[in-house]
């Protein structure tokens, strides 16, 4: 019978890592955390956390936390949880472990009223303090000692137990000392101002004391928004001012923000002034009344640029850094909750104050916009007050559909102003679709008004519109037309001739963005390597040819058309499609002022010699 042979365990030993404080401090203070001033935040969550378990293990308790500061020192006190000596050694001194953990020391009931959920505590604190003393007694074990816990930024710590009057009572007490450099962050004025900025709406009172009269309250409760005011127009003096505080400016109006199923309080302050769609706003959250950001750009839809928003949630989940909002399922769905809201107030005003919103929409027109381009219904309700641009003068869309069933619209500001004139002289009717968004809510114009036709306005839309000329006249002037035919064929250009007004108006130069992408593509062949010549070759397209339309009423057009000379009536065309190409406010092909230049010099050589231009003096 043989014995068995013993297992050997041939892994190599465990070893623990080894911490260096001072490079830790460091990564904190200048990757994890933006500003040094969040070592303000950390103490008054780790007292608020203490008192919350306290609470849960002695509800009666008496709930106190006192901010001190005086020149290079802050300490904090509170009533809370406190800790004996072991815990002191296993809490205070392990980097990451935190006295909020799952099923310890009997604060599960409790966890869901933490602040804090990183265990990273006292450890910012030496962002600032080259010492850290805590002296913590426990309301769990009436019968321990005090504890005092002092730690060096040099990563070194000692515990000793304290005669029992050193604190009488359960609590902590934490004791801060500036390191060289962070004085300015001690400075009461300082300490104070981070307190409130921080902690204005925590559930306990907390007051401040700089050794300078009495003790002064931090948080002010409840939160502005969740007041009793005798009428509706003294809370809205209230708001605005609490706007003003906050964000300096003074509202257009207010919004309130309760959305109970996402535990979400607070109020959305109208922008005064129009802002850009692209500014990212910085909205200010709190967390359980702690102050999370100021600077918050992901908590609305993008369309709602146009407000600013304060509010206190328990539900939405920080960073690791706690100073913005991970951006995650609830998040999201606390976005659209609150972009719904928004939108709920606009239908509101639109329903019973519309004066309110017309004062909104006059500020404002850009984000309903943005909003109504993905919201048909809204597009609907907000018809008759959102503005455009049309060939018949500012009007909303109800009034111009009510007017045209056909609608013609221009994807630039400078074709628009071009066309406008003769359109409107023309019955035509044409929107301005150049300005942000209006092109896709025009798209969605047939949905909203069934009946209602919406097309892009083209060159062969235009012509159609004006007045033809008799074909005697026409006939008459053919060699003219030929002619400017002639002199304009090299740039893509045909000529028409029609009667239209105003009939200051000699030429239009119409073109569609088919005819504008195939004059790109050419440009930029002409100036490609062999390689992208090839390319762009390639993509040769068959747009229709861009149009210079002759206006008949005009005299200098009949002028023109009656000049004797060939190559005089050649350039005068040639100027006629310059002004046109400039009125048209196109960017201009280097053949385009090339021409402009010879059409210019052959001019001027003609009103300064009236003879052929080219023709040499004798």
């Amino acid at each position: 019978m043989t014995s068995a042979v013993p297992h050997r365990d041939t892994s190599p030993p465990a070893h623990n890592f080894q911490v260096d404080l001072r490079g830790l401090v460091d990564l904190l203070s200048h990757h994890l955390y933006s500003s040094p001033r969040v070592y303000v935040r950390e103490l008054l969550q780790n007292a608020v956390d203490a008192v919350t378990a306290r609470q849960a293990v002695d509800p009666g308790a008496t709930v106190r936390i006192r901010l001190s500061a005086e020149a290079g020192r802050v300490s904090i006190e509170d009533s809370g949880i406190g800790l004996t000596e072991d815990e002191a050694h296993s809490l205070l001194a392990t980097i990451g472990r935190s006295s909020k953990r799952s099923g310890e020391h009997g604060l599960e009931t409790a966890r869901q009223e933490f602040l804090g959920q990183f265990g990273i505590g006292l450890l910012a604190c030496f962002v600032v303090a080259r010492r850290i003393r805590v002296v913590t007694r426990s309301a769990r074990e009436p019968g321990a000692r005090p504890v005092e816990w002092v730690a060096g930024d040099d990563g070194s710590y000692t515990v000793r137990t304290l005669p029992d009057e050193a604190r009488p009572e359960p609590g902590t007490t934490v004791f801060l000392e500036a390191r060289p450099g962070a004085e300015e962050w001690i400075e009461p004025e300082r300490v104070e101002q981070l307190a409130r900025d921080f902690g204005s709406l925590l559930p306990y009172d907390i007051t401040f004391e700089d050794g300078v009269g009495s003790p002064r309250p931090i948080t002010d409760r409840p939160a502005v928004w969740d007041r009793a005011f005798p009428t509706p127009a003294a809370r809205r003096v209230a708001l605005a001012g609490h706007c003003a505080r906050l964000f300096g400016f003074t509202p257009l109006d207010s919004i309130d923000l309760d959305l109970p199923v996402a535990g979400v309080r607070g109020v959305a302050y109208v922008l005064p002034e129009p802002t850009s769609p692209a500014h990212r706003a910085g909205h200010r959250v709190h967390l359980k009344g702690m102050l999370l950001t100021d600077q918050a750009d992901n908590l609305l839809p993008d369309w709602a640029f146009f407000v600013r928003v304060v509010l206190d949630t328990d539900s939405l989940r920080p960073t690791a850094s706690r100073e913005n909002l991970y951006d995650d399922e609830t998040l999201g769905a606390v976005r659209d909750a609150l972009g719904t809201r928004v939108r709920q107030w606009l239908a509101e005003l639109a329903a019973g104050e519309p004066q309110r919103l017309a004062a909104f929409l006059d500020v404002h027109h850009l984000g309903v916009k943005s909003l109504a381009r993905h919201d048909a219904e809204l597009l609907g309700l907000m018809l008759p007050w959102l503005p455009f641009e049309t060939s018949e003068g500012h009007q909303s869309l109800e009034e111009f559909t009510a007017a045209h069933s056909e609608i013609h619209f221009t994807r630039t500001v400078e074709e628009f102003r071009q066309i406008a004139p003769i359109a409107a002289a023309h019955g035509l009717g044409v929107i301005n679709a150049g300005y942000t968004y209006d092109a896709d809510l025009l798209a969605l114009l047939p949905a909203v008004r069934p009946g209602t036709k919406v097309s892009e306005l083209d060159a062969g839309a235009v012509t159609d519109r004006l007045d033809p000329v008799s074909t005697t006249e026409e006939l008459a002037l053919a060699p003219f037309l030929a002619t400017a035919r002639t002199r304009l064929d090299a740039h893509g250009c045909d000529v028409a001739l029609r009667a239209f007004q105003p009939v200051t108006v000699p030429a239009l130069y119409l073109d569609d963005r088919q005819t504008r992408h195939e004059r790109d593509r050419a440009a930029a062949q002409e100036s490609a390597d062999s390689l992208w010549n090839d390319i762009l070759g390639a993509l040769r397209g068959t747009a229709p040819r861009a149009r210079l339309v002759l206006n008949h009423n005009n005299p200098l057009i009949r002028r023109i058309a009656a000049l004797p000379d060939e190559a005089l009536t050649g350039t005068a065309v040639e100027s006629l499609y310059g002004q046109a190409l400039l009125m048209s406010q196109r960017p201009l092909r280097p053949a385009d002022t090339t021409l402009l230049n010879r059409a210019f010099l052959g001019l001027l050589e003609w009103a300064t010699h009236p003879t052929a231009p080219g023709e040499e003096q004798k």
